[in-house]
C-alpha cells in the first residue's frame, strides 16, 4: 500500500473545495478518509444535541461520496491523539493530512496527533482550509493582532483569496491486498444520537450535508443577496443566507462563497446591489474576524477580554436566568427569540444581539452563561463566532464602542414593527394589538388573559443599574493602578 495517504476530516466535512483533501490526493496513490469521534468533544457540557445531529447528517453524505469515489472511509473513535496515529501506522500512511483549526483544545489536539505520528515516522501536513486569509498572514502596522473589526476589514479585504480549489477525484478501488490491511483497522458502525443518549429531534431546521448547503447557497444569491443589506436586520424575512451551519462543519467552503460573491459583484447593475453584496461580505469578515481574535488570544474561550468584567459584580439571579431560557421574561421580543431558538436550534443574528443584551444588562447576568446556553442549543454553535457575539454584546469583548445597551422595545419597533415576528413565536399573543406588543406595554389584564408573564425587570431601572456598576468597577480598578 505504498504512497497511502489518510486525511482527517473535522470541520471540513465536504469532498468539493476542500484544501487539505485536494493536496493529500495529490500526495497518495491511495487516499483513506476519516472521522473520528472524540469523546473529549462528544461529553463537553456545551454540546448540542442538534448540533450533533446536523454533524451526523453530513458525515453520512460524507461517507456516500467516497463510497461513490471509491475512496475508503473510516469511522472511528476514541482519543485522536492516540487514534489516529495507530490508525496511520496499521495503514502504513506514508502521511496524515488535516486542516487546521482555531480553538484552543483543537490545536492542543493537533500537537498531540503531531507529536504521535512523529513518534512512528510519519509525516503531518496540515493547512488553514476554513478561513480565506490565514491568521498569522494579516496584522497591524507594528505586527500585532487586531483587535478593533474595521480596521482588520480594510486589510482583510485587501488581502488575496485563493479560488476553490478541485474536488477529489475518484480513485481506482481496492486492491485484495489493500482491503487486507484496512481490515486491521478497528472502525465502528456509523452512530446514533440515541448511542450517546440524546433522543433524536423530529426534523431539523437546516438540512445537512454538501449539496443542501450548495443549494442554499445558490437560493440565496438569487433570492435575497442583492436586498442583503435591507432585509438583514428583519427576523420575520427569510434575508439571510442560513449558512452559518455548513460553515461551522464545514459543508461548504468559504472559498466557494467568496467566489459566490465575487461573481455576483460582476453582475451586479448599480452601486445598491453593490453594497448589498459588500454588505454581505463584511459579515463573512466578522466571522474570520472572531476566527483569527481566538485563535491569537486563545484564553477569551475561558473568560473576558477587557478587564472591567474579570471582576464584574453580577447578580446572576437563577430564577430570571430560566425564564429567560424558557422565553418567560415578559419582553416579546426577547421571549419570541428564546422560543425560537429552544424550537428550531436557530436564532436571527439581530435577535441574537437583542437577548444578549437582555440578559446582561437588563437581567444582569454573566455573559457566559448565555454563551453556553447558546452553545447548548444552536445548530450553528461555533466557539469563535459565539464568544465573540457574546463578549460584544456584553461589552466584555473586542469593540471600538465597548458600553453598547439594547432597548428591547426600539429593536422591536425598528426591526418587527408588525410583530409578525413575535406573533409568529408567541402564538398566545397574536390577537393583542400591534402597538402593545412592539412596546412591550402589553395591559395586565391582557397578559392574564393570554397567560403571558409579566415584564420580570425594568428596563430603564436595570440600565441605570447597571451602567453604575460598570464606572464604579473601572473607578476602582483606576484607584489599584494608581496604588
Amino acid at each position: 500500500m505504498s504512497n497511502l495517504v489518510l486525511f482527517w476530516h473535522r470541520r471540513d466535512l465536504r469532498v468539493r473545495d476542500n484544501l487539505g483533501l485536494s493536496y493529500a490526493q495529490s500526495r497518495a496513490n491511495l487516499l483513506v478518509g476519516c472521522f473520528c469521534f472524540d469523546p473529549q468533544i462528544l461529553h463537553r457540557d456545551d454540546i448540542s444535541p442538534i448540533r450533533l445531529h446536523y454533524l451526523l447528517g453530513c458525515l453520512q453524505e460524507l461517507q456516500q461520496h467516497y463510497q461513490h469515489l471509491k475512496h475508503p472511509f473510516l469511522l472511528l473513535q476514541g482519543q485522536p491523539e492516540q487514534v489516529i496515529p495507530d490508525v496511520a501506522r496499521d495503514l502504513g500512511a506514508i502521511a496524515v493530512v488535516w486542516n487546521r483549526d482555531v480553538e484552543p483544545y483543537s490545536q492542543l489536539r493537533d500537537r498531540r496527533v503531531t507529536e504521535g505520528l512523529n513518534e512512528r515516522g510519519i509525516e503531518v501536513k496540515t493547512v488553514w482550509d476554513q478561513l480565506l486569509v490565514a491568521p498569522e498572514a494579516i496584522h497591524t502596522q507594528a505586527g500585532n493582532p487586531y483587535t478593533v473589526y474595521t480596521p482588520f476589514w480594510k486589510n482583510w479585504q485587501g488581502q488575496k483569496k485563493l479560488n476553490p480549489v478541485s474536488d477529489l477525484q475518484p480513485g481506482e478501488g481496492l486492491t485484495q491486498s489493500q482491503k487486507k490491511a484496512l481490515d486491521r483497522v478497528e472502525v465502528i458502525d456509523f452512530p446514533s444520537l440515541k448511542d450517546w443518549g440524546y433522543s433524536e429531534p423530529e426534523k431539523l431546521f437546516i438540512t445537512p450535508g454538501e449539496r443542501a448547503a450548495q443549494r442554499q447557497l445558490e437560493e440565496f444569491a438569487d433570492r435575497s443577496l442583492e436586498t442583503y443589506e435591507q432585509q438583514r436586520n428583519t427576523p420575520s424575512i427569510d434575508g439571510t443566507s442560513k449558512l452559518s451551519a455548513a460553515l461551522k462543519l464545514g459543508a461548504i467552503g468559504i472559498r466557494r462563497i467568496w467566489q459566490t460573491t465575487q461573481e455576483a459583484i460582476g453582475k451586479a447593475a448599480s452601486d445598491r446591489t453593490l453594497k448589498n453584496i459588500q454588505t454581505w461580505q463584511q459579515e463573512l469578515a466578522w466571522r474570520e474576524f472572531y476566527q483569527h481574535v481566538l485563535y491569537h488570544f486563545p484564553e477569551l474561550a475561558d473568560g473576558p477580554y477587557r478587564s472591567p468584567f474579570k471582576c464584574f459584580p453580577w447578580d446572576n439571579n437563577p430564577q430570571q436566568f430560566q425564564a429567560w431560557c424558557e422565553g418567560k421574561t415578559g419582553y416579546p421580543i426577547v421571549d419570541a427569540a428564546m422560543r425560537q431558538l429552544n424550537t428550531t436550534g436557530w436564532m436571527h443574528n439581530r435577535c441574537r444581539m437583542i437577548v444578549a443584551s437582555f440578559l446582561t444588562k437588563d437581567l444582569i447576568i454573566n455573559w457566559q452563561w448565555g454563551e453556553q446556553y447558546f452553545m447548548q442549543h444552536l445548530i450553528d454553535g461555533d466557539l469563535a463566532a459565539n464568544n465573540g457575539g457574546w463578549q460584544w454584546s456584553a461589552s466584555s469583548g473586542m469593540d471600538a464602542k465597548p458600553l453598547r445597551i439594547f432597548n428591547p422595545a426600539t429593536q422591536a419597533q425598528k426591526f418587527d414593527p408588525e410583530a409578525q415576528y413575535i406573533r409568529q413565536w408567541l402564538p398566545e399573543l397574536k390577537s393583542v394589538q400591534t402597538k402593545d406588543l412592539v412596546t412591550g406595554n402589553i395591559p395586565p389584564l391582557v397578559r392574564q388573559a393570554c397567560n403571558y408573564p409579566l415584564p420580570i425587570v425594568n428596563h430603564n431601572q436595570q440600565q441605570r443599574e447597571f451602567k453604575q456598576r460598570y464606572q464604579q468597577v473601572k473607578e476602582n480598578l483606576s484607584s489599584r493602578v494608581e496604588l
